[in-house]
């Protein structure tokens, strides 16, 4: 049986006409005033995307239990990204797929992963997943921690380019939500399941939030929902025009609402994947909603899909709200203007009985899709309030692959 997704006191399971009125007007706004400051509107995704959407078998992560033996011992393991060549598509080295993942050692309370996180290589092998060394240095990047990006290797197999979040500063005396984009290159070396990363460039600076378009994210403390973006920097190579971008998770700068989220995207200035050029957000969930994570693009049948992962938590209070999930949008071209899929923008969402059962999700080349298994076989993750519980409940380790199908604007889980 559907379950209905909408979900608020305040609204009885129906947005009332008034309501659905204010808030489709609130978002359009925002929209024009970004459209008359930088002559380009993003789409937008507001609440009245949201009525009527169901959890039907077509848009529902399948339900796995536990799996404690999935884990790695004395990590906690969580966003993920593959190991990439420009064209989207996934090198193998015997077999093995080669992916990046945020690690941190195993703690008391696995909310502490955040200030600990730092980047690993490991392999995956018919979905038997091997921890490798840091991907960077110790000490090598300018944050006190390493956030989630991208990763991009050379048709040559030979140099290997990551994006990402420089979270905090290095030496800082105190543990900050402040977020940059960095890039950084070295050598690569394959052999026999073990990889070698050497002679690494000084990290670059891709990009700054121009306080314009996008707010700087420097805030000093901050509470889930409310954290400013301006990270998960995602690579993308046009096949068509050959341009290259970086979509990223940002902060509409331009909106009075504490729901602020837009995905962002900045254009290398030259046919090197460098020198990039902030352009204004493509999609905007200004008033709705204030994390739009990790997104990326893929192309299928000559249209451009452009997905992100978004939680129940972080949509607007009061309001409607979507599941923990993967969402997505279709255009004909990397800019979009965008459609949302299925309409509301959901392609596939937690089951009802897990609703917190993976999250961060990356969908490949191939169409399939993983994310990381959080809280797995839990009916009420809100019930779960106490360092203790949350260590017995979190599974830390990368979740099961699933498959999606795209037509147009339609999407279904497979």
């Amino acid at each position: 049986m559907a379950e209905r997704v909408i979900d608020s006191a305040s609204y009885s399971g129906v947005i009332r006409q008034e309501d659905e009125r204010k808030m489709a007007t609130t978002v359009s706004d925002t929209g024009k005033r970004v459209a008359q400051a930088s002559g380009s509107a993003p789409t937008t995704w507001s609440g009245v995307d949201l009525v009527g959407l169901t959890l039907t078998e077509a848009n529902t992560i399948p339900a796995f239990a536990p799996r404690p033996g999935a884990r790695i011992a004395g990590f906690d393991l969580w966003d993920m990204w593959p190991v990439e060549q420009a064209d989207g598509s996934l090198p193998r080295f015997d077999g093995a797929a080669l992916w990046m993942v945020l690690t941190a050692p195993t703690q008391p309370d696995p909310d502490a992963r955040h200030v600990l996180a730092r980047i690993h290589l490991v392999s995956e092998r018919d979905g038997q997943w091997t921890l490798h060394q840091p991907v960077f240095p110790e000490g090598f990047t300018p944050g006190d921690r390493e956030w989630s990006g991208s990763a991009v290797l050379d048709e040559a197999q030979e140099r290997l380019t990551v994006y990402f979040t420089a979270a905090g500063r290095r030496g800082s005396a105190v543990v900050t939500l402040e977020q940059r984009l960095f890039e950084a290159n070295c050598r690569f070396q394959a052999s026999e399941g073990s990889f070698t990363l050497s002679d690494w460039s000084n990290p670059v600076e891709s990009v700054v939030a121009d306080g314009n378009d996008y707010m700087v994210a420097n805030q000093i403390t901050g509470i889930g929902g409310e954290i400013f973006g301006f990270r998960d920097p995602g690579f993308f190579r046009d096949p068509a025009s050959g341009r290259t971008f970086l979509f990223l998770t940002g902060s509409c700068a331009r909106s009075s609402s504490q729901w602020t989220g837009v995905i962002g995207v900045a254009e290398a200035e030259r046919a090197a994947a460098s020198g990039w050029r902030l352009l204004p957000p493509v999609l905007s969930a200004a008033g709705l909603n204030n994390e739009l994570e990790r997104p990326h693009m893929r192309v299928v049948a000559g249209r451009y899909y452009l997905f992100w992962s978004t939680q129940r938590k972080v949509f607007a209070a009061g309001g409607p709200s979507g599941p923990t999930g993967l969402y997505g949008a279709v255009a004909d071209g990397p800019l979009g203007p965008y459609t949302l899929l299925n309409g509301s923008g959901l392609v596939a969402g937690n089951p009802v009985q897990a609703p917190a059962q993976e999250y961060s999700w990356w969908v490949m080349d191939d169409l399939q899709v993983v994310g990381f298994a959080d809280f797995p076989g839990i009916a009420d993750p809100a019930a779960i309030t106490t360092a203790d519980q949350r260590r017995a409940g979190f599974a830390g380790h990368p979740a099961p692959f699933f498959r999606i199908a795209l037509d147009g604007a339609t999407s279904r889980v497979i």
